[in-house]
């Protein structure tokens, strides 16, 4: 399946396909969600997910221990070992597939491949376990992917000011860093159409050049 960008308008904050044939498919739009081990992305794309998520995860074992850290306060029993998929459809123009990258460093090598043809990324962080966020901004910094900064309001709450965790990640003004919680649709929505938006800001510089 291909994906590309396109023509825009506006719904809601989000542009999207103006001009589309009577009774033509959705347009397919590639979405990462990124991050590091245990941060809520499998949540994430379950929470929005239209279909039964695809999943790919499994037990944490012994042999996990000192490798995968959760954290203390986690009582996450499993883990992502490849990806996890799920689509969502904005409207009649506009269709979101969702690909969820493995958390953990060992398989960063995946990462060159799930983001092949993507237009946009959600990097989720979670503010109790920064250091683990930061590969995961600086791979889509290198790769030039436009992304979102989105903090994972656990329990909803939000312990550090947006500013402050833009200014520890490092990230760019023109990266938007945002809220939201993983475990409820209308937030994870509100999150994905931000990237969206960033895409496709992305996609008409491209193509204006």
């Amino acid at each position: 399946m291909d994906f590309e960008p396109f023509p825009d308008r506006i719904v809601g904050t989000a542009r999207v396909p103006q001009e589309r044939r009577p009774g033509a498919p959705p347009v397919p739009v590639k979405i990462i969600v990124a991050g590091g081990f245990g941060v809520g992305k499998t949540t994430t794309v379950g929470a929005i997910s239209e279909i039964s998520p695809l999943t790919t995860e499994a037990e944490m074992t012994m042999e996990s221990v000192g490798v995968d850290d959760p954290g203390p306060a986690s009582a996450k029993t499993t883990t992502t070992i490849a990806m996890d998929f799920g689509c969502v459809t904005i409207d009649q123009t506009l269709k979101l597939y969702l690909f969820g990258t493995p958390g953990q460093a060992r398989f960063a090598f995946m990462w060159d491949d799930l983001i092949r043809g993507a237009l946009g990324a959600l990097v989720v962080v979670d503010t109790n376990r920064i250091d683990d966020c930061y590969p995961a901004v600086d791979y889509f910094e290198r790769a030039g992917l436009p992304f979102v900064v989105g903090i994972n309001t656990f329990h909803g709450q939000l312990s550090y000011r947006l500013d402050e965790v833009r200014w520890a990640l490092a990230v760019r003004d023109a990266v938007p860093v945002i809220s939201f919680d993983a475990r409820f649709r209308g937030s994870v929505r509100d999150a994905l159409l931000v990237v969206l938006d960033q895409a496709l800001d992305r996609a008409i510089k491209l193509k204006s050049t």
